[in-house]
């Protein structure tokens, strides 16, 4: 089902891994980070015992299902996504960062628009890490 409005805003252009870490969030309370000191925008990295090539395929796999969102750049350490809010077409950019030399997968999911997502992306990435241990445990 397309959404009534279309809210999406543009693609930042600032994404990425530089220096080996995620952007920092904005002032706004609609952004979570792994790699911050501010208490407020940080969610915990989510750590794995497996090699770093299966975390990925994991992680691979549980985005494929997750509920309007796309995969839309990977390379060999790092995956960003979009996820498209059902009625209002509002987007949030998730960016997952798999270090080379930890067993940790550093994340950050942000709206584009808004001060506020009811804090739809600490959500979505807890629900995604709830799932990769479910994956992991039971494989």
């Amino acid at each position: 089902m397309a959404s009534i409005f279309h809210f999406e805003g543009s693609v930042p252009t600032d994404l990425g891994v530089t220096d080996g870490k995620l952007k920092q969030c904005p002032p706004s309370p609609n952004c979570v980070v792994s790699q911050t000191e501010d208490e407020t925008h940080y969610i915990k990295p989510l750590k794995y015992n497996s090699d770093r090539t299966s975390a990925y395929n994991n992680f691979l796999k549980i985005l494929s299902v997750v509920p309007d969102t796309v995969i839309v750049e990977k390379t060999d350490d790092y995956i960003r996504t979009e996820s498209r809010s059902k009625i209002m077409g509002f987007v949030d950019d998730a960016e997952f960062y798999f270090p080379e030399d930890e067993k940790v997968v550093q994340w950050r999911s942000a709206s584009r628009l808004g001060e506020s997502d009811l804090g739809v992306n600490r959500r979505r990435l807890e629900q995604i890490r709830l799932a990769f241990s479910d994956l992991t445990v039971n494989n």
